[in-house]
């Protein structure tokens, strides 16, 4: 489940990276590649602000946040995307819904 929001970016500058972001994030989190959500917002910059990488997804261990960071920035780096804000936006399944109802509703195996 976890969402990975680019802004900031054009289409071309992420094909590359997108699929090797999703394949490192998986197998750091141990969450299923297919359960990833990638998305690409174009938004329109009123003050400067750099290219960002916002992570929504739920709780981890430090660590675990760490290396997906870590891992991030190294992909960005190696396509020439140095200057990019990465940040986690931490989600709680209690204010998550599904279906209405909120996931601590849900078996989560």
């Amino acid at each position: 489940m976890p969402f990975i929001r680019f802004k900031g970016f054009t289409g071309p500058q992420l094909e590359e990276v997108v699929p090797r972001i999703t394949e490192q994030f998986a197998l750091i989190t141990n969450i299923p590649r297919e359960r990833m959500k990638a998305e690409r917002h174009d938004v329109q910059a009123l003050t400067p602000s750099p290219a960002s990488v916002e992570i929504l997804m739920f709780q981890r261990d430090q660590e675990i946040h760490n290396r997906i960071a870590s891992s991030m920035q190294a992909i960005l780096e190696e396509a020439d995307l140095p200057d990019v804000h990465i940040f986690f936006n931490i989600l709680s399944p209690a204010l998550y819904y599904k279906q209405g109802k909120p996931l601590t509703d849900y078996r989560l195996d």
